[in-house]
């Protein structure tokens, strides 16, 4: 069945050049593919998010998709194998370069589909690096989209990574990548990165949780995802009416 969106990457340049125009609204997924995620979830959660939101995206909206950017902004795992991050300026110029590569056929507004929370800051500065290049860049805030729906049904004391919410949007969008025979409650309130030394500076996680995933639960995935999803959704909406800034 023909959706309203289309993917970037399975177009010919032919149907590129009829899909990109200065109407187009270009979303550009973003979710790790190699980043910690405790002992239970695979290190390409992230990514798994990004590519379900992106297909939801393209059922309901007229949009082009871009391919999944895998790789940014993530200094906070650093300590666990498998993880890997981009230096900030790194990470905001790959952005900036995907927009300026694309806005050269057309597009002048862009949405990162946007999965982490560390991330956000290297987006704020590749939308302000592209606002003076006369292009609009705004980017998913998944806390600030789901917030009323994760209170409604978050019991553990707190978390926010691998924890009870995020293991149960993976049990409602993908049970088969979950191991909740392996979820664990690792829950050290502290600031900064998350540290496997506990006698280290940063936030103690010996597992990579920070938060109770044995809390989670299929219906609370279900909430917060379709939150996640409608918000999504409406920001895009609102990115297709807003006007670009002046070209320089």
């Amino acid at each position: 069945m023909p959706t309203p969106g289309v993917h970037l990457q399975e177009l010919t340049w032919i149907q590129a050049q009829a899909a990109l125009d200065a109407h187009t609204v270009i979303v550009i997924p973003l979710g790790a593919s190699a980043k910690e995620h405790g002992p239970h979830l695979r290190l390409d959660n992230d990514w798994t998010l990004a590519q379900y939101l992106a297909d939801r995206v393209l059922a309901a909206s007229h949009v082009v998709i871009a391919p999944t950017v895998g790789y940014y902004y993530y200094p906070a795992f650093v300590e666990y194998p498998g993880s890997v991050t981009l230096r900030l300026e790194t990470a905001r110029d790959l952005i900036v370069d995907i927009c300026l590569s694309l806005a050269a056929f057309g597009p002048r507004r862009f949405y990162v589909l946007n999965t982490g929370v560390s991330t956000v800051r290297p987006l704020a500065a590749a939308a302000d690096a592209l606002a003076q290049q006369g292009l609009l860049l705004r980017y998913t805030d998944l806390r600030a989209l789901a917030a009323e729906a994760v209170r409604s049904c978050s019991e553990q004391a707190g978390g926010t990574h691998a924890d009870e919410i995020e293991t149960s949007v993976m049990l409602y969008i993908a049970p088969e990548r979950v191991a909740m025979d392996h979820a664990v409650c690792d829950y050290h309130p502290g600031s900064g990165a998350l540290t496997r030394d506990p006698h280290s500076q940063g936030t103690y996680s010996r597992s990579g949780v920070f938060g109770d995933a044995t809390l989670a639960r299929w219906g609370k995935g279900r909430i917060v995802t379709e939150a996640m999803v409608a918000g999504i959704l409406s920001d895009i909406e609102r990115l297709r009416s807003d006007h670009p800034p002046p070209s320089p």
